[in-house]
């Protein structure tokens, strides 16, 4: 009874929207410029839409060089018969983890990064556990990407992150299938995905702010992309170094995706980039499927305008902090000391950060001896 009701229900709101919403809606996905500027200031970047364009187009073009450079030894020590990154990389994504053997990959991945994390002092690790679980099946139809689910900011009583990995979903019978979204499911994803999502990414952050007792000012009003999202691709970026070369390959391929986003999003929404142009980017240059830049279209154009733009604005201030407080310090600095500095802080917004670095962190390093770290 109470689904048939539902059924109602969800028909009179279809027809509403049909009958009286889409008549007045408008033909074009772009925001008024005043509107876009805002919710690019509500998701943290604090520089006109041109500068962060411009700047990411820079960023990925330094990134691709690299990728170029490092897709041949790639493929020569997997014995990949091919040179080009995007080859390289559609040959790595051929190799599907599915089932059974995805939870037990994640771990593995996760032990070993915490090895690494360790031994070169990257920062400091708690004792517990991470917890990673597969998703359902409702979850991984919702989200079919990894995640973390954060714990609960207020009132929080002992309960911690979730790193979810989606389950490969089935064809729907009688249907035609759909494209299938690859992006997140094969081997050598699983490093940097893994160093984002959990350790040292989101998952250290937000258990940093629940067992560190940050205030509420800072876990919640605090709490938008560029403070959060910046973190997690600067972990990648700080453990990349040590992975195996194909999992440096696709660390370098989403940091790659995370600058498009900053000059696709901005141009698409100031009508300076196309549609088709945009899907070139992300299939061609990037190397996304298709599925899943259609994806990153829509949330250019209307799901979130703007908030794609915050992982490589956050991640390029959170460089710049650490670049200036290692010059200043220099042979004083110690990388391990200055995480777990920026980590217990919450995720104040980056000029907040710099100024408690520049007030408290560098003081107090000032006063230890030379204990730079590798």
């Amino acid at each position: 009874k109470a689904l048939k009701e539902l059924r109602l229900q969800i028909a009179a709101y279809d027809a509403f929207l049909q009958q009286e919403v889409l008549p007045r809606a408008r033909e074009d996905f772009r925001l008024p410029a005043e509107l876009y500027a805002l919710r690019l200031r509500e998701v943290g970047v604090d520089i006109p839409p041109a500068e962060l364009a411009a700047r990411a187009r820079t960023a990925f073009m330094e990134i691709r060089n690299q990728m170029v450079a490092l897709a041949p030894v790639v493929a020569r020590d997997l014995g990949i018969e091919a040179s080009d990154y995007r080859e390289v990389i559609r040959e790595l994504r051929s190799r599907q983890v599915t089932g059974e053997a995805t939870l037990p990959l994640y771990r593995e991945r996760l032990a070993v990064i915490e090895d690494i994390i360790r031994a070169r002092k990257i920062v400091t690790l708690p004792e517990r556990e991470a917890i990673i679980r597969l998703a359902t099946v409702a979850e991984s139809a919702s989200v079919p990407s990894p995640q973390m689910k954060p714990p609960p900011f207020i009132n929080n009583q002992g309960e911690r992150g979730e790193f979810v990995l989606p389950l490969v979903m089935p064809p729907v019978e009688g249907e035609a299938p759909a494209r299938r979204l690859e992006d997140f499911t094969f081997d050598a994803v699983t490093w940097t995905l893994t160093t984002h999502e959990a350790r040292p990414g989101h998952e250290l952050q937000f258990a940093s702010m629940v067992e560190n007792g940050v205030s509420l000012a800072r876990a919640l009003f605090a709490f938008n992309s560029v403070n959060v999202e910046g973190w997690a691709l600067y972990a990648e970026a700080e453990t990349q170094p040590y992975l195996p070369l194909d999992g440096q390959l696709i660390a370098l391929q989403f940091r790659l995706l995370r600058a498009a986003r900053a000059f696709l999003d901005p141009g698409l929404q100031q009508g300076t980039v196309t549609l088709d142009e945009a899907r070139r980017v992300l299939v061609e240059e990037v190397v996304i499927t298709e599925a899943n830049a259609e994806q990153e279209l829509q949330r250019y154009t209307f799901r979130a305008p703007g908030q794609a733009t915050s992982y490589f604005y956050g991640y390029q201030r959170l460089l710049d902090l650490r670049a200036s407080t290692e010059v200043t310090l220099g042979r004083r600095f110690n990388r391990q000391r200055f995480h777990d500095f920026v980590l217990a802080q919450g995720v104040l917004p980056p000029a907040l950060l710099a100024r408690l670095v520049q007030d408290e962190f560098i003081p107090a390093e000032l006063k230890r001896g030379t204990t730079r770290t590798p």
